[in-house]
């Protein structure tokens, strides 16, 4: 038997019946050399109208360049100032006073374009400035050393989630769903974790301290693929949060989760926000990913909205009264987006409304959502209207596909969804959509507190009911160990307790190891919400990863406590503690960053007499050092001995933190045009000691080509 058809695989790992054509590209031929055009494409974008008149030329030329570099910084509020002004004052100032440098006459010759100067903008749209976007090409890399540096820099924060590399478009969803760090969470889609990220940042957003590490509501980032749930656990475990839960369900047939409520009874969880950034055809990520010029046809987007409007559906469901889902695809096609928004509104009956966030993204220019759209089989034949759909294209389109009539267009408010061309602003393209839930479904059981369970308001319709996925091989996967919370009688409670002297309101029963029986490696937090998610639906929800690590055992014999603390928790545990903190003085911190010789750590002797006398009123064993100045705090985990101190910190957090405190960080980092300078200078001297050696052949014996064959390779590395 021969397969019905080719499946594309999503980006999020779900299969979709879209055709795409098997085209190799020619060998010899480098990803930079693919052909940037589809007639076809073109044929069906003009007649869509998406692009207004007299753009066409200026958004198809930017569609065929490369697409600038975006990032954000990440991490707390303070955090990611701090890293923005050593930024600022360290690359992007200095570079600004910077003459690129100019052509020789080989580089002329052999046609190269000059370096430009280094434009960083901010985009101006997303919350406190941390968000920017670079014109940092790898040829200017290569040539100039002030822009290898600054890559190198992006490259080393971006290895300790202090930078996220996201397309700038691509942010957008996350801002708009207005999260709030009480608010329940679902991200239907969201392998590999950018937007996630994005969501606990925002959860995470208090100016309180504790509700900042420790906030009362949750993130559930779900994903359909189980291998990219964990791609998604590793972004996720960057940001250290103990409120967010990975899942590995289909987001079309997503089972409802379920919680306690505040009288006592228990029932599914109505998630105040919802982000629903479905699969889709991807032609708006066509200046990232050329292969789809080759594999573009106009039917993708017919064959992938029935998915898009499942999960949609499911997110609906799931959404409180009163809460906000946003619809996103990183696609300009008008089936995938406009169509999927006009079918849900229809079907809520006036339950949801599409919401008008331009408010909250000042500076970022957009096209209003379409009201009218023309449909195309791969003929590029157009189809005007349901009654004219061929014979052969019964099994593709359906009446749902169509644009709205004239009497529904003041009704559905179209306009107000989002799409971004990429010409406006040098980005991809996006759609956006933000619709908020102002009363139950029609057939939506709705719970109420005096009845003490669920009653239905009306009879269950299609719209309520969870249509069960078709029966199909049992999911692949790692089988999880489940989650065991601390009893009060957990044995190794007491000498955690004792030594580390936790808060009177700390409850135990927010610990939790993977391991019941046996000594336990890792003990993990999380907070209240999380907890009762796990204890509700650990049998019947796949959860793949949960909590963050706050101590690890170390099994010392110098030490009363078998636990030390871990740098991945310490924002998390070390506000529940009162003891074993040590302040310490800037250039104690700095000492102890630049050695990592675990033989000989740096001399309590050696650091500032009031640290000193703190460390005298400690026994050895784990211990926090922190350090506050001018709004930036750092704290740092370690071990404290009879004669010495040090951190448990890996390279490019020290890196990290030594670039904050303004310290030298050579040690740590190679320059390669400084490496090369030193060659050429040995070369220099060993021709004047050997005059029948040319320079030319001096510099190859010395490997010189090495050197830079190190510096490409390091240029192909993603910021």
């Amino acid at each position: 038997m021969g397969r019905k058809g080719r499946k594309m695989r999503g980006k999020h790992g779900k299969d979709s019946r879209v055709e795409r054509p098997k085209k190799e590209r020619p060998q010899g031929m480098s990803y930079e050399a693919v052909v940037r055009e589809n007639k076809n494409f073109e044929t069906f974008y003009k007649a869509q109208k998406v692009v207004p008149e007299g753009e066409w030329d200026e958004f198809l030329g930017c569609m065929k360049e490369n697409l600038p570099a975006a990032f954000r910084l990440t991490g707390t509020k303070n955090m990611a100032c701090a890293l923005l002004k050593v930024m600022k004052e360290t690359f992007f100032e200095p570079l600004s006073q910077i003459a690129p440098p100019e052509l020789t006459a080989e580089e002329k010759e052999a046609g190269e374009e000059p370096v430009k100067p280094l434009k960083p903008f901010c985009l101006p749209w997303y919350p406190n400035n941390v968000a920017w976007q670079l014109n940092l090409t790898r040829k200017n890399i290569r040539r100039c050393e002030a822009y290898w540096q600054l890559h190198q820099f992006l490259i080393s924060e971006t290895e300790t989630g202090n930078i996220s590399r996201q397309e700038a478009v691509s942010m957008i969803p996350p801002v708009v769903l207005d999260v709030k760090p009480h608010h329940k969470v679902l991200d239907m889609c969201a392998a590999p974790g950018s937007k996630t990220a994005q969501l606990i940042e925002f959860l995470h957003g208090s100016d309180d301290d504790l509700s900042a590490a420790i906030p009362e509501g949750i993130v559930v980032a779900n994903d359909a693929d189980n291998k990219r749930c964990y791609m998604l656990t590793h972004q996720a475990k960057r940001l250290q949060s103990p409120a967010i839960i990975i899942t590995n369900h289909d987001a079309a047939f997503m089972p409802n989760i379920h919680h306690t409520r505040k009288d006592g009874s228990t029932g599914p969880i109505k998630f105040d926000r919802i982000l629903c950034d479905v699969p889709c055809s991807g032609d708006g990520t066509l200046r990232k990913n050329f292969d789809v010029w080759a594999k573009w046809n106009p039917v993708n987007g017919a064959n992938l909205h029935g998915l898009q409007l499942r999960i949609a559906r499911r997110g609906i469901e799931m959404l409180a009264v009163g809460g906000r889902l946003v619809y996103s695809t990183c696609s300009l096609n008008p089936l995938e987006n406009e169509a999927v928004i006009q079918r849900l509104l229809m079907e809520a009956n006036d339950s949801v409304h599409l919401v008008d966030v331009s408010n909250q993204l000042p500076g970022l220019k957009f096209m209003p959502g379409l009201e009218d759209w023309h449909l195309m089989n791969r003929e590029m034949e157009v189809i005007k209207s349901f009654e004219e759909i061929p014979v052969k294209n019964t099994n593709l389109f359906n009446k749902h596909l169509f644009p709205p009539s004239m009497e529904d267009k003041e009704k559905l408010n179209l306009k107000r969804c989002i799409r971004i061309l990429p010409h406006h602003q040098d980005t991809g393209g996006f759609f956006v959509a933000v619709l908020e839930k102002t009363k139950p479904l029609p057939g939506e059981k709705v719970y109420k507190a005096a009845d003490q369970g669920e009653n239905p308001t009306s009879g269950d319709t299609a719209t309520q009911k969870i249509r069960q996925p078709p029966k199909k091989k049992r999911r692949q996967g790692f089988r999880e160990e489940p989650y065991y919370y601390f009893e009060k009688d957990e044995v190794v409670w007491p000498g955690i307790e004792s030594f580390y002297k936790m808060q009177e309101d700390v409850d135990s029963g927010l610990f939790l190891t993977r391991t019941k029986e046996g000594k336990k490696r890792n003990i993990y937090y999380t907070n209240s919400c999380i907890k009762d998610v796990v204890a509700q639906n650990q049998d019947h929800i796949k959860i793949i990863n949960t909590g963050v690590k706050v101590l690890v055992r170390s099994d010392n014999k110098g030490s009363p406590c078998d636990f030390r603390l871990a740098q991945d928790g310490a924002r998390v545990l070390l506000p529940l503690i009162t003891k074993r903190k040590i302040c310490v003085t800037k250039n104690d911190l700095v000492t102890m960053l630049q050695n990592d010789d675990m033989e000989m750590p740096p001399e309590i002797v050696s650091l500032d007499p009031k640290t000193q006398e703190q460390c005298a009123d400690h026994c050895t064993g784990a211990s926090a050092f922190l350090y506050e100045d001018d709004g930036m705090k750092i704290d740092l985990v370690g071990w404290k001995g009879n004669k010495s101190v040090r951190a448990y910190v890996a390279k490019n957090d020290r890196i990290h933190y030594l670039r904050l405190l303004g310290a030298d960080t050579s040690k740590y980092e190679k320059n390669k045009f400084a490496e090369q300078r030193n060659v050429d200078a040995v070369n220099v001297k060993e021709k004047e000691s050997s005059p029948g050696c040319t320079l030319t052949d001096s510099k190859e014996e010395n490997g010189e080509s090495n050197v830079q064959d190190e510096t490409e390779a390091c240029d192909d590395m993603e910021v």
